[in-house]
């Protein structure tokens, strides 16, 4: 039988079909395994949206010679010693003396004095009493009156803590007016020492936002505040660790942090938590708009018919009138708050060169 001569052409052409056919697949092999470790990348590249310029952090410059609180070893023995320790209890404790389940008696909303005087009212720019004791006395625009010490702690009860006053002479209001004199003892009088009261922030050249605050509330607030600005209350239920923002157990709209300008100070200098002066964690306009937000939403309501008697000295960022300047309550509430203080001061060039 005879055989078919070997033929080289056709073994080279199937070599080389076949090595082709391996190379494709390998080829294949090489994509499919690289689509998998690099998917991720790919997805980003095609998916991911145009970067978001993070807003400037504006650091407040370091200031020297800060006032610091005295050292409490330097609080005397006897009587005055024992006031001045139980005035700092009150304010850094308040809710458990003097709150809804209060063991001397029930006249404030739960809240504590520190809950807006940071460290029972120690810490620079924490809204701290340093400059109290030396400045009071004094004349205040919103009463008309010359204001003493008892006064003001007095305002803050029926404001910041939604409550009822202290009678001047009972213990309590001794003890706090005793603390709070001790805090300023090294202060001369008239003078404000450096870190007192709040950051100023420059005015916002447009209207602060509710809407933008409340995107930054949820993603730095919520956590200690909570979604609904409830606030979170100790395992004892009887005071606040970190205070509601709103709602009926907060602050009212009578009171100092109502102001945004006051507020958006507060918050960029102490908010969150870990915030300082000199190291914050917010730029100025996420402060006024976070400060925006919260004071945009419900909370309780003060008869404030007696405040202001001369509205020409109402600030700028007093939300309610009747005002001199003719901008509305909607402007002084959010601003922008330029517009009125220009206005304000061209008022008071005319009556001034009126008289």
């Amino acid at each position: 039988m005879n055989k078919e001569p070997f033929n080289t052409d056709r073994f080279v052409r199937l070599a080389t079909a076949l090595s082709v056919l391996i190379g494709i697949m390998l080829l294949m092999v090489v994509l499919m395994v690289g689509s998998l470790v690099f998917a991720p990348q790919i997805t980003a590249w095609f998916s991911s949206p145009a970067p978001v310029e993070k807003p400037v952090i504006q650091k407040t410059a370091v200031i020297a010679d800060l006032w610091k609180a005295p050292d409490e070893s330097s609080i005397p023995d006897g009587e005055d010693g024992e006031a001045i320790r139980y005035g700092r209890d009150l304010v850094a404790h308040t809710s458990e003396y003097l709150g809804p389940k209060g063991k001397v008696m029930s006249i404030s909303n739960g809240m504590n004095c520190q809950n807006c005087h940071l460290d029972a009212g120690t810490r620079p720019f924490g809204n701290n009493y340093s400059a109290v004791a030396s400045t009071y006395p004094k004349f205040r625009a919103r009463s008309g009156t010359e204001e003493s010490i008892e006064k003001r702690v007095n305002d803050c009860f029926e404001r910041s803590l939604n409550g009822k006053a202290l009678a001047d002479d009972s213990r309590e209001m001794k003890a706090i007016v005793a603390y709070i004199n001790w805090l300023g003892k090294e202060v001369p009088k008239g003078n404000t020492p450096k870190g007192a009261g709040l950051v100023e922030l420059a005015y916002l050249d447009r209207p602060a936002s509710p809407e933008n605050g409340m995107v930054l509330y949820e993603q730095k607030c919520i956590v200690c505040h909570g979604k609904s600005g409830e606030g979170i209350l100790n395992e004892s239920g009887n005071s606040w660790i970190y205070p509601p923002l709103w709602g009926e157990k907060s602050y009212n709209n009578g009171a100092g942090l109502y102001r945004l300008s006051r507020f958006a100070g507060y918050i960029k200098a102490n908010m969150p938590l870990g915030a300082t002066y000199s190291e914050p964690q917010l730029s100025d306009e996420e402060a006024w708009d976070i400060a925006a937000y919260v004071n945009s939403l419900h909370r309780p309501e003060k008869d404030l018919s007696n405040d202001w008697p001369d509205i020409s000295k109402k600030p700028v960022d007093h939300p309610f009138g009747p005002f001199t300047d003719g901008f509305s309550d909607e402007q002084h509430k959010f601003g922008p708050f330029k517009p009125i203080l220009e206005k304000q001061k061209e008022i008071r060039k005319q009556v001034a060169s009126a008289k």
